[in-house]
């Protein structure tokens, strides 16, 4: 019986025939696909998505097509039925991912691993565990494994729409849980998501319920200064050479 530990990777879509495929693909294309469970949670699709699951689906571990409550909704069921032992990372239609851990089993049972994020042509994201996590969204969910067993039950926050899963990032680093940079962890992430328009109001409601006023006062200074910087540059006389 193998000892390699398992990866779960979930995919959470709603009517996105056009992008689901190149999705599927960079998953069961992987060198790892033995050790890797894949798990499509579809929300009820109605526009030829759930026709790609199925030239697909006797290679899914599992799938399903039901309505459900939204994006942080479906990835709770992803969550419920991935393998107990398994590590979790989430994509949606459009993410890929470019490569995984080679040895996974180097990492203890708790770790959580976190890569870059390649996010267009010339752009990546390069994720921080540190304090930055107290304040802003630093860790990106298309290069984040998680092990089901530092959280068993379902763990995102629905009343958080778009950032629940900042909400989770933070929740388990106030836990002080583990995380770990893996420089083979790259994922991509499809240009257009939900949180590419960022909606700052709710990440310090996040912020606030898990650290506080204090480091919600500190994002609200760091936001202004992001915001004001290049409005200054602009405004920078120009000096003859």
């Amino acid at each position: 019986m193998s000892t390699e530990p398992r990866l779960s990777i979930v995919t959470v879509v709603r009517n996105a025939a056009d992008h689901l495929e190149e999705t599927i693909l960079s998953v069961l294309e992987q060198k790892h696909t033995k050790a890797i469970d894949y798990l499509v949670i579809d929300g009820g699709s109605t526009d030829g998505t759930l026709q790609v699951i199925e030239r697909y689906a006797d290679r899914l571990h599992y799938w399903v097509s039901e309505p459900d409550r939204g994006t942080y909704d479906a990835m709770n069921k992803g969550w419920r039925a991935a393998d107990p032992e398994s590590s979790i990372l989430f994509l949606g239609a459009g993410d890929r991912v470019v490569s995984l851990p080679d040895r996974l089993g180097d990492y203890g049972p708790r770790d959580v691993l976190y890569g870059t994020v390649q996010m267009g042509p010339g752009r990546v994201f390069h994720p921080r565990a540190d304090w930055h996590l107290r304040l802003y969204n630093t860790l990106h969910h298309q290069a984040l494994l998680v092990p089901k067993r530092v959280h068993p039950e379902p763990p995102f926050d629905c009343r958080y729409p778009v950032y629940a899963d900042f909400d989770f990032n933070q929740r388990m680093k106030k836990a002080g849980v583990d995380f770990v940079f893996c420089p083979q962890l790259i994922g991509y992430a499809r240009p257009g998501g939900v949180s590419d328009c960022p909606r700052f109001t709710e990440t310090l409601r996040v912020v606030r319920a898990n650290f506080g006023f204090f480091w919600a006062a500190l994002a609200i200074s760091g936001y202004y200064a992001m915001r004001i910087m290049p409005l200054m540059k602009k405004l920078r006389p120009i000096r003859d050479v």
